[in-house]
């Protein structure tokens, strides 16, 4: 394989970011990693989210009406997440809230976001009402069906 195919390989690694590319021609092949046999890639590095509690409790159904019991949990029909990752109560830092306690909302309304994996998941209220209780902080890590909002 030429030289100056390799230079240029590596130079794609670098301006792409990936890890680590393995290329066959014919009966050559190069594989070019930035990072040392053995040695595990650190990983990546965000910026620092507070541990949530571990649940202790199966997760509630998915968007179900719940009574307040000893979780804590007000009265009312309960929006649970539907994945992992992280809730936003705005589109962006310093923008607007969806909801606040008290705001009434009607059935497809955003009401939170819930980042996972790059992605901004809108989710919305599968009910009609007003917004009784938000149950997570903004930024925090949620769980999958997880409580996160409490509709009246």
């Amino acid at each position: 394989m030429d030289i100056r195919k390799v230079k240029k390989l590596i130079e794609l690694l670098e301006e792409s970011g990936i890890a680590e590319i393995e290329i066959s021609e014919g009966e050559e092949s190069i594989r070019i990693s930035r990072y040392s046999p053995g040695a595990a890639p650190a990983p990546m590095q965000y910026a620092p989210v507070p541990v949530a509690a571990p649940v202790t409790e199966a997760p509630a159904p998915a968007a179900s009406d719940t009574e307040a019991k000893d979780n804590g949990i007000p009265s009312g029909h309960v929006v649970n997440s539907p994945m992992v990752g992280t809730f936003y109560t705005a589109p962006s830092p310093g923008a607007k809230d969806f909801t606040k306690v008290g705001d009434s909302v009607t059935e497809g309304d955003t009401v939170c976001i819930i980042e996972a994996m790059k992605i901004l998941n809108q989710i919305e209220a599968d009910k009609s009402g007003i917004i009784k209780a938000i149950l997570v902080e903004n930024g925090q890590p949620v769980e999958f069906g997880q409580p996160l909002i409490v509709i009246e």
